[in-house]
């Protein structure tokens, strides 16, 4: 499974691609309907996107649908596909992750996002996805495409070419299953942040009960040294001398302070 696939979403499209193939992966992605992928001139996962559409046009008139793919894509959606992704172009490989990624796209499109954010029910997700994939049964009594469906019934029943091949009990059991993989995670939906520890801030200088208690000794011891040496009877050049070697050291004692190396970058 492509790895951008969320969990929950890996864990439904493997159901979805062995219900609609009977194949698991990597087989599975070579499969076209009616199991007819040997009467291609080479495997489906050896085709450029572009190969697989134009291929597909004979599909349906040769063996009775265009599906290709462990999505079983159909050629109208695949087109679809290719419009809404415009990164998408016909000179790529019809890798299994190609088809992974645009199977998850079909699974958002049918309301994935929706369903694992508690905003639509278990039923009516299962509704949307019968209507992307035919082989899985509608959850509860529905309106089908051609007439009014029971529960366990494909989404398509009457049209004389699909049926549900999985019981609703599976299909309610997998999602349950999905829902608990990746609900937290993955829904595409704003994940709650998560508060960060709260760090121990280093108190500002200017709040720092030892930065005062420098300013007043620093301060205080300069002044009766000043007073001692009775300095305005010095030479103006013994005064610049006296108050710089002040002023030196009291920048030496505080910027030894945590707070102050903190504050100015230093480790």
């Amino acid at each position: 499974m492509d790895r951008t696939v969320p969990p929950g979403a890996a864990l439904l499209l493997a159901f979805v691609y062995e219900t609609e193939t009977s194949m698991k992966a990597p087989e599975c992605y070579d499969v076209i309907y009616g199991h007819n992928q040997g009467k291609l001139p080479k495997p489906l996962t050896s085709m450029t996107y572009g190969e697989v559409v134009d291929a597909q046009k004979g599909w349906t008139k040769q063996f009775g649908s265009s599906a290709a793919g462990a999505p079983q894509f159909m050629r109208a959606t695949l087109i679809d596909l290719a419009k809404a992704n415009l990164s998408l172009k016909g000179t790529d490989l019809f890798t299994a992750d190609l088809q992974d990624r645009l199977a998850y796209k079909l699974l958002v499109r049918r309301g994935y996002a929706l369903f694992m954010a508690g905003k639509i029910s278990r039923t009516e997700f299962g509704k949307r996805l019968a209507q992307e994939w035919a082989s899985l049964p509608v959850l509860a009594s529905t309106k089908g495409a051609h007439r009014n469906v029971p529960r366990g019934s494909s989404f398509y029943m009457g049209d004389k070419l699909n049926k549900a091949l999985v019981s609703p009990e599976k299909v309610e059991s997998i999602l349950d299953r999905v829902k608990a993989a990746g609900m937290s995670v993955d829904a595409g939906e704003p994940v709650e942040e998560r508060q960060a520890p709260t760090a121990t801030r280093p108190k500002p200088v200017a709040k720092s009960g030892r930065f005062w208690t420098w300013f007043f000794s620093g301060t205080g011891m300069g002044a009766m040294i000043l007073e001692k040496l009775n300095i305005v009877a010095l030479d103006w050049r013994v005064q610049m001398l006296i108050f710089g070697s002040i002023i030196a050291f009291a920048f030496y004692a505080i910027a030894t302070m945590p707070a102050v190396r903190h504050a100015l970058g230093i480790k």
